[in-house]
């Protein structure tokens, strides 16, 4: 073979055998979105709400992804996976800040909200129990359109996110619940659940819904002994036909409830605030009564609680003790499997983002549907939320009237 003829050879393989780097043609439009996802600050939370396989999507159609650097750490996604994605990693909050919408676990601090600016769009959680005046006043001040994702719905009436993250919470509780019943954390020292010729462990759930129902699913199938209450009696047979088993199951009456909690070790709050409302259906004297060593988990402390001792912990402090009964009160219990958290967030928001861009917009989004509607709790400086309005003495007006002073 010639050594023309290898030349040839050479010219053809590298024009045409070999891979030719040239950039993926993407979808753009008038409706493409710039999305800022801010690295969380408050509360030890480890998410984040889109995966690096979620912004690749999003990017694909033709919107704009910021995460600021580190945002994905906790859920062990690091930068390097959303900058191959298509995002652009920013190395401040400044920066992240500069984007149309804002996606968030947390509220914003009141530091992180001085980078807000008029028009842009928040959604994230509110936690109502833990709800300052001064985070709605200065929303309300920059004129922020916000969202809480606790309170958007689906077709269905459903809450998407809150069902995903009470599986989640429900699930988890009952690892949790083991490991502060064992001697190394100076439990009781039992086992969660029973083995032959031993009394099973007794769990006792307060709250009827998704939390209760994956809980009380995770504790059958341990062989513990469990009692359900709930003030709601669709949702106590629901719970049981769910389930399939045959379990004690109670509407919330003091006496009973009382007498029950004295036998009880774990007991899990998992009651939702109505109205934006939180019951303590548990006082401090029932607490008082309770076997010394026993659990309380309660879950609904971001929404102030069920129970009357509860305060509010951390996962780096995640206990207390009162009336020697060990207490576990962090308000974001779907954070300790962070990544798994994170995973589900993402495809529930992804899906939403596509559907607002074929829309027009979050605006047109908004007054098109009633399910996402439901999430707005401040609309271009005027709040939007009934509870929010009462819990603060605030005028608030209502989203549907806006609707028709916008038409």
């Amino acid at each position: 073979m010639t050594a023309k003829s290898k030349s040839g050879f050479e010219t053809l393989a590298k024009a045409s055998l070999s891979p030719q780097e040239q950039l993926v043609k993407v979808k753009t439009g008038k409706n493409s979105f710039f999305i800022g996802l801010p690295r969380e600050i408050s509360l030890q939370e480890n998410r984040i709400c889109l995966t690096p396989d979620a912004v690749a999507l999003l990017v694909s159609q033709g919107h704009e992804v910021w995460v600021e650097t580190q945002a994905g750490a906790g859920s062990k996604f690091p930068d390097r996976q959303f900058s191959e994605a298509g995002a652009k990693i920013v190395y401040s909050p400044e920066e992240v800040y500069k984007a149309e919408i804002i996606l968030k676990i947390e509220p914003p601090t009141l530091e992180e909200m001085v980078y807000f600016r008029p028009g842009q769009v928040l959604i994230s959680a509110l936690q109502v129990g833990h709800l300052e005046k001064r985070f709605i006043d200065a929303l309300l001040q920059k004129r922020v359109t916000a969202l809480a994702w606790e309170y958007i719905e689906d077709k269905v009436g459903g809450m998407p996110i809150i069902r995903s993250m009470s599986e989640i919470a429900g699930s988890t509780v009952m690892l949790i619940a083991a490991e502060y019943l064992s001697s190394i954390h100076k439990g009781k020292g039992i086992i969660l659940g029973g083995i032959t010729g031993v009394p099973p462990t007794k769990v006792v759930i307060i709250g009827a819904g998704t939390v209760a129902e994956y809980a009380a699913r995770a504790a059958l199938s341990l062989g513990a002994e469990i009692q359900v209450y709930d003030n709601h009696l669709y949702k106590l047979r629901r719970i049981k036909h769910t389930l399939g088993h045959q379990f004690y199951t109670s509407t919330i009456d003091t006496s009973t409830l009382g007498a029950s909690l004295k036998s009880a070790d774990v007991v899990i709050g998992a009651l939702r605030a109505e109205k934006g409302r939180a019951r303590h259906v548990v006082s401090e004297e029932m607490v008082s009564h309770m076997k010394p060593d026993s659990l309380i988990i309660d879950l609904s402390i971001d929404q102030g609680g069920c129970i009357a001792t509860s305060e509010i912990t951390t996962h780096s402090r995640p206990v207390f003790r009162k009336h020697d009964v060990i207490h576990y009160c962090v308000p974001n219990v779907a954070s300790r499997v962070a990544h798994t958290a994170t995973t589900a967030l993402s495809n529930i928001f992804t899906p939403t983002i596509l559907r607002a861009a074929e829309e027009g917009g979050v605006e047109e989004m908004i007054f098109s549907h009633t399910w996402f509607m439901k999430g707005v709790y401040t609309y271009k400086g005027n709040l939007t939320n009934e509870s929010v309005g009462r819990k603060f003495g605030l005028k608030y007006r209502n989203i549907e009237l806006l609707l028709a002073a916008r038409v």
